[in-house]
C-alpha cells in the first residue's frame, strides 16, 4: 500500500525526474570517459540548457518571443566579472566601478547569485514597459533592449572595458557545477508551469480575451515571469564567464540569440522537455559537424568539411523542423512516464 503513493507521485512528477536523472547519466557517462574535449563540450551545452530553460519559463509559457534575454545574460557575465575578476587589473582596466567593486573581490558563489538578482532587477524596470506590449510590438521592445545592453557595453570603456574582452575571471566552472544550475532551472520552471502563475500565464496565452474575463491580470503574470526567467539568464551568463574566464560584449548578441532560440524552437517551443532536447540535438549536431571540419578519417579515408556549415545546417535543420513539425520534435509535449501514446501534454494542474 505504501508503495501506491511513492509511484503516484513519481509518475505525476517524472517528466522533472526523467529531464535531471537523464542529464545526470549523460555527465556521468561523459566522466567515465574522460576526453577533456568531449567534457567541455557537455559543459557547453549544460551552460546552454540554463539559458534556454531560462528562455522558456517566459517565452513557452507566455507566448511571447523574445529576441532581448541574451542582453540578460551579459548583465550577469559582467557583474559577476565585476565581482570576481582580476584585482590588480580593475584599477586599470575597469577604473570607472565603485570603489567597492574596485577594491575588492568576492566569493565566487555569493557573486553569482548577486548577478543573477541583480539581472532580475534590470528585468523588473524594463518588464514594467515591454510586458503590456504582445505581439511582434513585444518582440521588437525586446530586440530593442538587446541592442541598447550591446551598445552600452561595447562603449562604456571605464566600466566594461569597452569592446575589449575582460580577463582574468576565475575559472570553476566544470560539467558538475554546470549540472547542479541546470537541475535548478528545470526544476524551477517545472514548478513554475504547474503552478497557477504559470497556468494562469499560459492562459494568456493561448486566448488573452478569454484569459482578461477569467480575471487574470497579464500584465503581471507575465512580469513575474519574465524576472524569474531573467535571473536565470543571468546565472547563463555567469556560468559562461567562470567557464571561458573572459568575456566580451559581442559574445552576447546576434549569433547567440539567435542559436538559443533555435535550439528552443526545434525542441518544441511550448514544452520543457522541448527546450532540453533542442539544447542537446542542436549541441551534439554542432560538435558532429565541428569534428568534420576539423577533419576527421573514416576507414582510412580523411574527410573534412569546409567552414561555416554547421550555420547551414542550422538552418536546413529549422527549415525542415518548420516545414515537418512546426512544434518541434517534441511537438510542445512532455516526456513522461510510463509511455503511452508518446509523449504527453503539459498538465495545467496546480502543485
Amino acid at each position: 500500500m505504501s508503495a501506491n503513493p511513492v509511484m503516484a507521485a513519481i509518475r505525476r512528477h517524472s517528466t522533472l525526474l526523467i529531464l535531471t536523472v537523464g542529464l545526470l547519466l549523460l555527465v556521468g557517462l561523459f566522466e567515465l570517459i574522460g576526453d577533456r574535449s568531449l567534457g567541455r563540450t557537455v559543459t557547453e551545452a549544460l551552460i546552454r540548457v540554463v539559458v534556454v530553460v531560462g528562455m522558456y519559463i517566459f517565452i513557452g509559457n507566455s507566448g511571447v518571443l523574445s529576441f532581448g534575454h541574451i542582453g540578460f545574460m551579459a548583465i550577469g557575465a559582467y557583474a559577476t566579472a565585476w565581482q570576481t575578476c582580476c584585482p590588480r587589473l580593475k584599477p586599470l582596466n575597469l577604473r570607472g566601478l565603485p570603489d567597492f567593486l574596485l577594491d575588492n573581490t568576492f566569493p565566487v558563489v555569493p557573486a553569482s547569485i548577486a548577478s543573477g538578482l541583480l539581472t532580475a532587477a534590470v528585468a523588473l524596470i524594463i518588464g514594467v514597459a515591454l510586458m503590456r506590449l504582445s505581439g511582434i510590438a513585444a518582440s521588437i521592445g525586446t530586440f530593442a533592449f538587446l541592442a541598447i545592453v550591446n551598445v552600452v557595453y561595447s562603449n562604456w570603456d571605464s566600466v566594461t572595458g569597452g569592446t575589449g574582452s575582460v580577463v582574468g575571471i576565475p575559472v570553476y566552472v566544470n560539467m558538475w557545477v554546470a549540472l547542479a544550475w541546470a537541475t535548478i532551472a528545470i526544476s524551477t520552471a517545472y514548478l513554475y508551469q504547474r503552478s497557477r502563475f504559470g497556468l494562469a500565464l499560459r492562459a494568456s496565452r493561448e486566448d488573452e480575451v478569454a484569459a482578461r474575463a477569467a480575471g487574470v491580470n497579464i500584465f503581471r503574470q507575465r512580469l513575474f515571469a519574465f524576472v524569474i526567467s531573467a535571473f536565470f539568464l543571468g546565472i547563463g551568463g555567469v556560468l559562461h564567464g567562470h567557464w571561458l574566464g573572459i568575456i566580451n560584449p559581442d559574445e552576447f548578441y546576434l549569433v547567440l540569440t539567435f542559436l538559443t532560440l533555435a535550439m528552443l524552437v526545434v525542441g518544441g517551443i511550448n514544452s520543457l522537455s522541448g527546450a532540453v532536447v533542442g539544447v542537446v540535438v542542436i549541441s551534439a549536431l554542432i560538435e558532429i559537424l565541428r569534428q568534420f571540419e576539423s577533419g576527421v578519417t573514416i576507414a582510412g579515408v580523411e574527410m573534412s568539411l569546409p567552414s561555416g556549415v554547421q550555420e547551414i545546417a542550422l538552418g536546413v535543420l529549422m527549415l525542415l523542423i518548420l516545414i515537418f513539425r512546426n512544434s518541434g520534435i517534441m511537438g510542445n509535449k512532455e516526456i513522461t512516464w510510463p509511455w503511452k501514446n508518446g509523449a504527453a501534454p503539459v498538465r495545467d494542474e496546480t502543485t
